[in-house]
């Protein structure tokens, strides 16, 4: 168990602590000001990452309201605004989302030709910000990075007055705060290349095929949008070009990893939008027909999956927070689903005990290594047996999805659990997911 969790805090250490301080901050002020109830702490971060990320929209107006016509302008805002995944996503406190918004915002301040933009620190320094968020802002910002320094007349000054300070002070600030809050020395961003790429740690949570973005992701997730992404690649102005080249590039290299997730390329859809500004744009007749569509289209899925989909993992916290005003018995709950399924004390904000199945990846090179999620899956009924020998070791709630039931009915009969909650949580099972939650007490 030691060297488990000596693992699991070396994983840890690839994760930096910029993002995630913004969020402590808010937690300490609700604390200081005696404000931290549950409601303020699940809700107001997601209310921050949602207004940072219409800042984010707004740049991008203002972005193309100073290179193109009104009409682009406002063609480009209304795309980006009634995009289904920048709904599903704005709000999330993921990386992902804000490595979107600061590379949004780096765009604004980014040298394209016609920008009239002679300042380079501004949009490097957001840039180095979205490099630290999640070092894989390098891949968006490789070819946009290139591009400019190609173009940039005193080469010399734009890396020693600007880049160079600005990296070293980021970089240096981060590391700082990461070393104070780890306790000892560590980098973070050489840690994330170490795991990721060396060790291919994203493997351990799934693979998908080299041509999986190409034939499914970027369709998912530009949704409605593709037609008018393709239509618009057409006919904007040469100066865009390299915004082009950067969304094939990035979804090229995304490609070549073994682990895929539709969020990775999150961050090249705001770009997207100002070819599908460019379509619309130019519809004329066609325009409002083709804008109504394109609402209606993206309303279906951002409503469904916002407001309906996989709601379950979200709601059954809800649930388990009345256990809160139990001391006795002193609740104990376990969570049979696979790892990382459902928020955790965020959701709940008591003392209560609260276990998941765990599942850290192995950094040794034992081939033979087994999660505890996955030699629970592999035998349900054996290893509750195994893991609670003694009725007095028995949590006091047990929360799994309804797939799970009829695998370990004989443990929950045998030991007296009884359902005192059932929770919808998507239309769409798959595999260890199920349709709903269920939530099984013990009696005494």
């Amino acid at each position: 168990m030691i060297r488990l969790a000596h693992l699991r805090m070396v994983f840890l250490e690839s994760i930096g602590y910029t993002y995630p301080l913004l969020f402590a901050t808010i937690y300490k002020i609700l604390h200081f000001l005696n404000y931290d109830i549950v409601q303020l702490l699940v809700w107001l971060p997601r209310v921050v990452q949602a207004c940072l990320s219409a800042l984010a929209d707004i740049k991008l107006l203002s972005l193309v309201q100073r290179l193109e016509s009104p009409d682009v302008a406002k063609w480009t805002y209304f795309c980006q605004l009634c995009s289904w995944f920048t709904w599903y996503c704005c709000t999330r406190t993921l990386t992902n989302t804000m490595e979107t918004v600061l590379t949004t915002m780096a765009l604004h301040y980014y040298p394209l030709p016609g920008s009239r933009t002679r300042n380079s620190s501004k949009y490097l320094i957001l840039v180095a910000l979205a490099i630290l968020v999640r070092p894989t802002a390098l891949i968006v910002w490789l070819p946009l990075l290139g591009w400019h320094f190609w173009q940039e007349g005193d080469k010399l000054k734009l890396l020693s007055h600007h880049a160079l300070p600005i990296g070293a002070l980021t970089l240096g600030t981060s590391t700082l705060l990461d070393c104070i809050v780890y306790g000892k020395w560590t980098l973070v961003q050489l840690n994330f290349l170490k795991f990721n790429v060396l060790h291919n740690v994203a493997e351990f949570y799934g693979t998908h095929p080299w041509h999986w973005y190409l034939t499914q992701g970027f369709a998912v997730v530009l949704g409605p949008h593709l037609a008018f992404f393709l239509h618009g690649s057409t006919l904007t102005p040469k100066r865009y070009r390299i915004l082009l080249i950067t969304i094939i590039w990035t979804v090229m290299v995304y490609s070549l990893l073994a682990h895929k997730e539709f969020r990775f390329i999150y961050p090249v859809l705001p770009l997207c939008m100002v070819f599908c500004g460019f379509s619309l744009a130019s519809l004329k007749a066609w325009r409002r027909p083709a804008a109504c569509a394109l609402l209606v289209l993206n309303l279906i899925p951002a409503l469904y999956t916002g407001l309906v989909h996989q709601r379950g993992t979200l709601d059954v916290m809800s649930h388990l927070r009345q256990l809160c005003d139990v001391s006795d018995p002193q609740p104990e709950v376990l969570f049979l689903m696979p790892c990382h399924s459902t928020p955790f004390y965020s959701h709940i904000h008591c003392p209560i005990q609260m276990r998941f199945l765990q599942c850290p990846p192995d950094l040794t090179g034992n081939k033979s290594y087994v999660d505890e999620a996955e030699l629970f899956f592999a035998d349900p009924q054996g290893w509750l047996q195994g893991a609670f020998p003694k009725p007095a070791s028995l949590p006091s709630h047990l929360v799994f999805f309804d797939v799970l039931e009829k695998e370990i009915l004989k443990f929950l009969e045998l030991n007296r659990y009884a359902k005192n909650a059932d929770v919808f949580h998507t239309h769409i099972p798959d595999g260890r997911v199920g349709r709903r939650i269920f939530v099984y007490e013990r009696r005494v």
